[in-house]
């Protein structure tokens, strides 16, 4: 069986680094590149042609958000594995509707999660999330969203600012957040 080809996309040096000395421990898995920016990572998609790409959120010149829906507009084949320290259970959920099989934040994301992470991604799992993000206390029910919550979730997941939903649903910027 080949290894498992991965891009790793992260702005951080440090955040790369300590990934791919990871997954350069990791039998069958293979890192063959590395993006500082989400022009760089859709690049290198295109040119390597990864079965995992390893996307940050937060980068410069085009978001994460950007890449995921560009690479779903593109319909490539690249699974998304998603590290961010963002942790907002309604921003994941719409990370994953938009294409990303997978979501860890980087405050709890362990080596070993990543690795487990990036091999059920590239086997075709789909939904791969921090554990603790979708623990729910056992005294109450989880809490679905209404209309409202899921119009806001859309734009948010569009990239839309605060100002931009509350004029376009014709609400206060404190409700929208």
């Amino acid at each position: 069986m080949n290894d498992i080809r991965v891009v790793l996309a992260d702005d951080y040096p440090l955040m790369r680094e300590n990934v791919r000395k990871l997954l350069a421990k990791a039998d069958g898995i293979t890192v063959i590149g590395e993006a500082a920016d989400g022009h760089e990572a859709l690049a290198m998609v295109s040119a390597l042609e990864p079965e995992v790409l390893v996307l940050d959120m937060e980068m410069p010149g085009l978001s994460g958000l950007k890449v995921a829906r560009q690479l779903q507009t593109e319909k490539s084949p690249v699974q998304i594995l998603v590290i961010s320290a963002y942790d907002d259970k309604q921003y994941i959920q719409g990370v994953l509707e938009i294409g990303a099989a997978g979501y860890l934040v980087k405050s709890e994301a362990t080596p070993d999660m990543i690795i487990k992470a990036i091999r059920g991604v590239a086997g075709g799992e789909k939904n791969w999330v921090s554990p603790r993000l979708f623990e729910t206390p056992s005294n109450t029910a989880p809490h679905a969203l209404n209309d409202q919550e899921k119009a806001i979730l859309r734009l948010v997941v569009a990239g839309k600012t605060d100002r931009e939903i509350s004029s376009s649903l014709s609400l206060t910027e404190d409700q929208v957040r």
